[in-house]
């Protein structure tokens, strides 16, 4: 699976600093100290719908941690998963009378629009879960192997009794996981499991559905978290340094993802720190799809909304708070936009050596986005009442601004 094409990133003078970023499982801030190459994991979407807000402000969150590691001179090696079959986009499909995979491959081509769009610097690796059963297959038989696993009417299940770090990615407790389970795809009810929260491995077939050739293990399909523990360690390995995605993923997706990775190598931590963007709502409710109270990026872009607007709408949040989507969020965005773009056509301005390090110091402070921004506009401000003589100044906001937050003036 191809991703989408990556935007310029201009080189800045002087050096970025390292990223100090809050870490679920420790519950506090880490400062990550990568080798020449950074590696990052991020969950991407499962295709029955297009991109909305939520999804957006996620992987402007991680685009964000690329940016910061590009700055400082190193590579940055990002994995991106497409959950390109799963139970949500089957009853999709069903509900709209198409074909699964046409209904996949569909919405991710829209996705790419998007994020083409939007500036997110594309992974490196970007795999489908159908395009990963090859190696997820191995994985599932191992973990049998290992006694990690157990099968149930035909399907795989997981034990979470067999990781001994099994709860430190979440420090849940059993009756909130159990709750969490219910309600993000497990089935803590079903009779017969270890216990209610052991994540299904393999599906096996069931008729009227797809599914694929498992080997020992039967035909049928992957469950949702093997799927991504499956592309990290193969495109990753262990230890790499930043488990990303949305802070619904904390349980139960990366507490089984860092289990499973962790029994099948017996090493731990997967991640050196998992990193977890906030949710947006509208009208007071958590924006997702089954609530169906989106806002979607290709709906703004029909409309003729710049995608740099979008954007600065999104950097106006910090990237770990709820947050709210409204009318006048976005109008905001525009108006800040104009701004910066008329201080930056000018042919000289304030000296912004200044600048540039007061925005690689927010974006290092656990990617404070906000605070970048209010540096950027105390610049504008002064811009715009007083100008200045420096003739290169309004080029180097203009690269900078670019490079470290992703829009284009």
């Amino acid at each position: 699976m191809h991703a989408w094409p990556a935007s310029e990133v201009p080189a800045l003078p002087g050096q970025g600093r390292d990223l100090r970023i809050h870490d679920t499982a420790t519950g506090g801030p880490v400062t990550l100290d990568p080798g020449p190459v950074a590696r990052i994991y991020v969950c991407g979407i499962t295709p029955y719908d297009a991109t909305h807000i939520g999804h957006a402000a996620t992987y402007n969150a991680f685009d964000l941690v690329q940016r910061v590691w590009l700055d400082t001179k190193r590579q940055v090696h990002y994995v991106q998963n497409v959950t390109d079959i799963d139970d949500p986009l089957l009853e999709r499909a069903e509900r709209d009378d198409v074909d699964w995979a046409a209904l996949a491959e569909r919405e991710t081509a829209l996705f790419r629009e998007d994020m083409t769009a939007l500036r997110m610097l594309p992974p490196r690796h970007y795999i489908g879960a159908v395009e990963a059963i090859p190696g997820i297959v191995p994985l599932v038989e191992r973990l049998r192997d290992l006694g990690a696993a157990y099968e149930l009417d035909g399907d795989i299940y997981f034990s979470v009794d067999s990781d001994p770090h099994f709860g430190e990615v979440s420090h849940l407790d059993a009756a909130a996981m159990r709750l969490l389970s219910a309600e993000r795809g497990g089935d803590p009810d079903r009779p017969g499991k270890k216990d209610p929260v052991d994540p299904m491995l393999w599906m096996a077939a069931r008729e009227g559905e797809p599914s694929w050739d498992g080997g020992s293990l039967g035909r049928g399909r992957p469950g949702w978290h093997i799927e991504c523990v499956a592309i990290a360690l193969d495109h990753l390995g262990m230890g790499f340094d930043v488990q990303g995605g949305g802070s619904d993923l904390v349980f139960p997706h990366h507490e089984m993802g860092a289990s499973h990775a962790q029994v099948l190598t017996g090493e731990f931590p997967m991640a050196k720190a998992y990193v977890h963007a906030g949710m947006v709502a509208l009208h007071g409710e958590k924006m997702s799809k089954s609530k169906g109270n989106l806002v979607f990026v290709s709906a703004l872009r029909r409309e003729g909304v710049d995608p740099a607007a979008i954007r600065l709408a999104l950097l106006a949040h910090h990237y770990r708070a709820d947050w709210e989507w409204t009318d006048q969020v976005l109008e905001d965005a525009r108006t800040r936009l104009a701004h910066w773009r008329a201080a930056v056509s000018r042919p000289d301005g304030p000296s912004a050596d200044a600048l540039v390090e007061e925005i690689r110091d927010a974006l290092a402070n656990d990617l404070d986005a906000p605070a970048a921004l209010a540096a950027v506009d105390r610049w504008v401000v002064l811009q715009e009442s007083k100008g200045g003589t420096d003739a290169g100044a309004p080029g180097v906001v203009s690269r900078a601004v670019d490079a470290l937050l992703g829009v284009a003036l």
